[in-house]
């Protein structure tokens, strides 16, 4: 079925561009592949981290300027994510600098995070600044993380050319699983403190 999709092909054609719009929306998961793509010479490590930096940039600078003009609109229709509104409205009060940098290393902070940030009125110069910083720092770790887990494949496997689509598609199931079993989980969670009041 998959023996006629020529993914070095569609890697070194669209394989920058998919880094930088899938970090524009998330991430981790394209970002992990990207790496792994440049330890098997499809993309350069550099290239990859550049790019998710420049996307996971620009994402977050979208989502702090949408807080800021409309934060109060915003947010309360965010009933779902409320734990995480006042995780980071708590952050940012005792940590302003470090919580701009951190939300986007946590959990079901990524979106959240800068939507409140902005509304909360942090300097739009400091933003940007420490969103760079945090952007460059979080591409760097997953870009590695997935080079590293490139080669420690291939130690295992050897040459992975025949297992790259298998590969690939393992990894989005594998994100897809732990995404599902988070947001089952936070909505366990919810429902207890619901059924607690």
């Amino acid at each position: 079925m998959f023996e006629h999709i020529d993914i070095s092909y569609l890697l070194a054609t669209y394989g920058y561009w998919a880094v930088f719009f899938g970090c524009l929306l998330e991430g981790e998961t394209i970002l992990i592949l990207g790496g792994m793509a440049a330890h098997q010479h499809l993309l350069q490590l550099w290239p990859v981290i550049a790019w998710a930096s420049v996307g996971g940039m620009i994402g977050d600078q979208l989502l702090f300027w949408s807080g800021r003009y409309f934060g109060g609109r915003l947010l309360p229709r965010l009933s779902k994510k409320q734990a995480a509104v006042e995780r980071v409205t708590g952050m940012i009060a005792r940590y302003p600098s470090t919580s701009v940098f951190a939300v986007r290393f946590l959990y079901g902070m990524r979106l959240v995070g800068p939507v409140v940030i902005g509304a909360s009125g942090l300097s739009p110069i400091r933003f940007t600044l420490l969103n760079a910083l945090g952007a460059v720092g979080w591409a760097t770790l997953f870009a590695s993380a997935g080079y590293w887990a490139g080669q420690a494949l291939e130690s295992v496997l050897g040459n992975l050319k025949p297992y790259r689509l298998p590969i690939a598609l393992g990894v989005l199931v594998l994100a897809v699983a732990i995404a599902v079993i988070r947001h089952w989980r936070s909505r366990a969670k919810a429902r207890q403190a619901l059924m607690g009041k």
